[in-house]
């Protein structure tokens, strides 16, 4: 009896470390899969879906979908055509999801609004144009809440001399506001500033992050793009 219970407890605990390891019909897929996408593509996973034999081939934060040979590849979403649930974007939601309080918050610029109670992280580079549009028109509509903005710069080298001045200056939220919302540039930063410019840039590629703004909510939820006060009150609102 004792040994039956041995073999069980062993059993179980092989089963247990199988738990979403790849199998071999998965891992020869993404053997294939790589070198068809071309470009140095790099698959993170393959996996399975209850799809009519798709595989899922996850990529950073993306997804797509190939068939059991790797032979065809899909882009795009699928939708429960009963429900229209859109079953990609819960997987993306799954997979780009992070843990809010593991963020760095004293390398972004705080901005508390009112009583500040509801929070958002957002990453955005001092020369995009949606990120200038999300600050000029969603924030200013919203009130009792803090931002903390990541100076992400991934469209030129000027986003981080722009963002370096905005960091030493004596008022960085006055200073990113003066910038994104009036267009009045700070003042050249001190030789002796640093700027956690390059901590940022790391962080922002760990966290699959390609476009700004990139918008991140206290139950590690994403909202890629500018979105307006009502769809920001709305998530506002949905997160307990």
């Amino acid at each position: 009896m004792r040994k039956s219970k041995t073999a069980l407890l062993l059993l179980s605990a092989l089963m247990a470390s199988c738990v979403g390891a790849e199998t071999p019909t998965e891992a020869g897929i993404k053997k294939l899969i790589e070198p068809r996408l071309g470009g140095g593509a790099k698959v993170d996973s393959v996996k399975e879906t209850p799809y009519s034999g798709l595989y899922e081939v996850r990529m950073g934060g993306d997804i797509l979908y190939t068939d059991k040979t790797a032979t065809y590849l899909f882009s795009g979403h699928i939708y429960n055509a009963k429900t229209s649930v859109d079953l990609t974007r819960e997987r993306l939601d799954e997979i780009n999801r992070i843990k809010f309080s593991d963020l760095p918050l004293d390398k972004a610029v705080k901005l508390v609004k009112g009583d500040g109670k509801r929070v958002i992280a957002v990453f955005e580079d001092p020369n995009c144009g949606y990120c200038k549009r999300f600050r000029q028109n969603t924030i200013k509509a919203m009130d009792n809440i803090t931002v903390y903005t990541f100076m992400y710069n991934i469209l030129t080298e000027d986003s981080f001399t722009k963002s370096k001045n905005i960091w030493c200056a004596a008022d960085r939220n006055k200073a990113w506001d003066d910038w994104m919302v009036s267009g009045k540039a700070a003042p050249a930063a001190p030789a002796a500033c640093n700027s956690p410019n390059d901590a940022v840039l790391e962080l922002g590629r760990k966290l699959n992050i390609t476009g700004t703004p990139a918008i991140f909510f206290t139950d590690g939820s994403r909202v890629p793009g500018a979105i307006d006060a009502r769809s920001l009150e709305a998530k506002l609102s949905s997160i307990k």
